[in-house]
């Protein structure tokens, strides 16, 4: 399965192809629209969010709302458009208008300038802005479909936001039912600390990032592989989380901590269970050796905070070449809430093509088959 968005910031819409999809999955565009919105929550986010209320919309590959086997197109439309047309327009605009020379540092600005030799800054931002996660998401969402129809759920929380951690350790039944709404945080202590920080920054024109923890349960053994480093579980797992906009670390299980453990303290011992084996402990994050072990997938990723500061970082001005203070697009304070719907949908993703390499099949039923002959 493969998976491909398109689309800028302001421009018509941003969109997703899905290839490799069986036939006979249901789509339920509720769900995909509960997850947009979600994707648009937590406090600290920006004027954006008002403007847009983001819904999809499938444009092909769907019948009666089961999937045909054949590609899967969704769209999501950018309601700001509208208001950026006369600059975005795939045919007539005005490149003199809105055009930004005073990059961005911690932005892809001017590396993508020199790249794709650009005087223009809006051509590199406009696509690696975060609104491309919107189509991830709704792509993110069918996948997520597909797993669960295998019964292999994903959840995940905000485990902290600057200095507010939680130290705490949840089951996944915790986190899908004790997510706060207001940060997607499971301590209320810890998320009244993070919005005054929140609070404090949007006073100083600053922003924040945090600790996102992820977790998968239901994923039988022995997908991904040790024979050869690209079919690693953890690598691939890793890889998706780290290509959303943002992503600087991602950890699995232990992670760094594992470093500071003897190795008594840090792997997972085996034990003989009822026809089966058994660990008494989850260290390793479900996956050994880069494969999954039927336990549950326990990932952390960290969000740099937003690189566009409303106070602004010095730069350089690449029109003149002199300092300068660089641009403020309209931004989120703190996006670590929708950061971490945007990594459900990517880990979504990674998985549901994990899968489908390792069972094949054209149709739902196929794939329902094989998996429930795996080893569990």
């Amino acid at each position: 399965m493969r998976i491909t968005t398109a689309g800028e910031s302001h421009g018509k819409c941003v969109t997703a192809i899905l290839e490799g999809l069986p036939s006979g999955l249901g789509i339920d565009l509720s769900r995909l629209d509960a997850e947009l919105a979600r994707r648009q929550s937590g406090y600290g986010r920006g004027g954006r969010q008002s403007i847009e209320h983001d819904r999809a919309e499938i444009l092909s590959g769907v019948r009666g709302g089961v999937t045909l086997g054949s590609p899967v197109t969704l769209a999501v439309m950018n309601r700001d458009y509208e208001n950026w047309r006369e600059v975005m327009s795939p045919e007539e605009c005005d490149f003199a208008a809105r055009r930004v020379t005073r990059v961005r540092p911690g932005h892809a600005d001017l590396a993508g300038m020199l790249k794709y030799g650009f005087d223009d800054a809006r051509n590199v931002l406009e696509r690696a802005s975060a609104r491309e996660t919107a189509a991830r998401v709704a792509a993110g969402t069918v996948c997520r479909l597909l797993l669960e129809r295998l019964g292999i759920g994903i959840t995940g929380y905000v485990r902290g936001i600057g200095q507010a951690r939680d130290p705490s350790e949840y089951s996944f039944s915790e986190i899908a039912r004790g997510r706060r709404p207001l940060l997607g945080m499971m301590d209320a202590a810890t998320e009244e600390r993070a919005v005054a920080l929140i609070d404090g920054a949007r006073e100083k024109g600053d922003t924040l990032g945090g600790v996102l923890e992820l977790r998968v349960r239901g994923l039988r053994p022995g997908f991904g592989g040790y024979a050869t480093y690209g079919e690693k579980l953890d690598a691939r797992l890793a890889a998706a989380l780290m290509s959303v906009q943002a992503i600087k670390g991602v950890e699995i299980g232990l992670g760094f901590a594992a470093a500071e453990k003897y190795g008594s303290e840090a792997h997972d011992e085996i034990f003989p269970g009822d026809g089966s084996f058994v660990r008494r402990t989850n260290r390793a994050g479900g996956i050994e050796g880069g494969m999954s072990n039927g336990g549950e997938l326990v990932l952390r990723a960290a969000m740099k905070p937003i690189p566009t500061l409303m106070r602004g970082l010095r730069t350089v001005d690449t029109e003149d070449g002199k300092a300068a203070v660089a641009a403020a697009e309209r931004s989120d304070v703190c996006a670590v809430t929708a950061c971490e719907v945007v990594l459900e949908a990517a880990l979504a993703s990674e998985l549901s093509a994990v899968v489908l390499e390792r069972l094949g099949g054209d149709t739902m039923a196929a794939v329902e088959e094989r998996y429930g002959r795996l080893p569990q």
